[in-house]
Parts: structure tokens; sequence; C-alpha cells
């Protein structure tokens, strides 16, 4: 009787052990299923950091070739002068800084804070007839007034640039256009030509420089 009880005894603690480990094996599935279900926090992380990744904010366009890659008239040369000064550095726009010193403009455009430039590289100027451009840069009124015409107080930002936007000659400008390709139409020109943004998003110290085809004509007064 004895031998029997004790058996018993044993058999009865052999099967609590079973259910035991039964009972942790169970767990650990249901802990491993969990896991493998559960997204992983650090996983998703890196897609909402690629997600709110910001826009580059580099100057962009196929002129923006003609801008030299190092000195003081390059884009990082640039950032440190005022504008005219930093235009002056520019072998890009050399006729525009010349139109500039004609109006007297250097200090006005140097120290006038947070303003637009579109800014007309030499090609622009030399689709002028020679007789015309010469005329106007002997016009110290009218050069002004044209000068003036392609400044817009404010820095634009390239998703700001489009839309119709008053300038320091007291008139308006219209620019179309998004992302990278922005145009201001031919009856806004001198020669009547459509003006593209060849190089936008040029800094300066104290502007943002839009390089363009053409140069823009202020509409009648």
């Amino acid at each position: 009787m004895t031998r029997t009880l004790t058996r018993g005894i044993l058999l009865t603690a052999v099967s609590s052990l079973a259910i035991t480990l039964s009972a942790c094996g169970s767990d650990d599935t249901a802990a491993e299923s969990t896991a493998a279900t559960t997204p992983s926090t650090s996983s998703s992380a890196p897609e909402s950091s690629a997600a709110a990744a910001p826009v580059s904010d580099e100057p962009f366009g196929e002129g923006c070739a003609a801008v030299p890659t190092e000195g003081p008239g390059s884009f990082q040369g640039m950032s440190a002068d005022p504008v005219a000064t930093a235009a002056s550095n520019n072998p890009a726009l050399s006729t525009l800084v010349q139109a500039v010193q004609a109006a007297s403009l250097v200090d006005t455009l140097n120290t006038t804070q947070d303003i637009t430039v579109l800014a007309p590289a030499n090609p622009a100027f030399e689709a002028v007839p020679a007789d015309a451009l010469q005329g106007l840069l002997a016009d110290t009124p009218a050069l002004t007034a044209v000068l003036t015409h392609h400044v817009i107080p404010g820095r634009l930002a390239p998703d700001e640039l489009a839309g119709t936007h008053t300038t320091l000659n007291n008139d308006e400008v219209t620019i179309e256009g998004s992302g990278e390709t922005f145009t201001i139409g031919a009856d806004s020109t001198v020669v009547g030509m459509e003006a593209s943004v060849i190089c936008g998003n040029v800094q300066t110290a104290n502007a943002t420089v839009y390089i363009i085809d053409q140069v823009l004509q202020p509409a009648a007064g």
C-alpha cells in the first residue's frame, strides 16, 4: 500500500510538472506570435523621417551653369554680400550691374533688406536693340523705373514666387509656374518675348535672386 501511495504521489508530481511546462511553452509561443504581428516602432521611424524630408533649397535652372563655381561670384561668395555687390562679382550679370550703376541704385539695393530681385542675365540685355539700350541707359528716370520694376519687397522662396507682386516701382509683375519652372508673359518684356527663370533661388546677404532671360518692361503709366 505504501508503494502504491508513493507511486501515486510521483505520478501526480510528474503530471503537474508537465502541465506547468506546457503552460510556459504556450506563453512563449504567444509572446513570439505577438512580436511577429506587432509593427516595430524602430522600423517605422525611418519612413516617417523620409516623409518629412525638406525640399532642397539649392539654386536651380540651366542658367546656373554660367555662375562661377568658386570665388566671390560663386553661389557661396554671393551669399556673403548684399545684392548689388554680389551681382558685380558675377560675370553673368555684368550688364545689369552697369545699368544699376548708371541709375545710382547700388546703395539702394545693397541697403534694402529682404527683397527679391528678378535679375536679367547679359543675353537679356543683348536681345534689346543697341540704340534702345543706350537710350535707356542715358535716361535715368526711365532706367530707374525699369530696374525697380525687377525688385519685389520680401524674400520669395520658389513656392511663393508664382503670383502677382507689387514691385519697388509701385507697379505689378505677374509670375506664372511652379516647382522649378517660372515664366513672365511676353507682354511684360521689353522685346515682347516670354521671360523665363534660368537660375533661381540664388541667395545674397539681403536678397533672393532669380536670374531671368529677358528684360522686363513696366506697364505704361
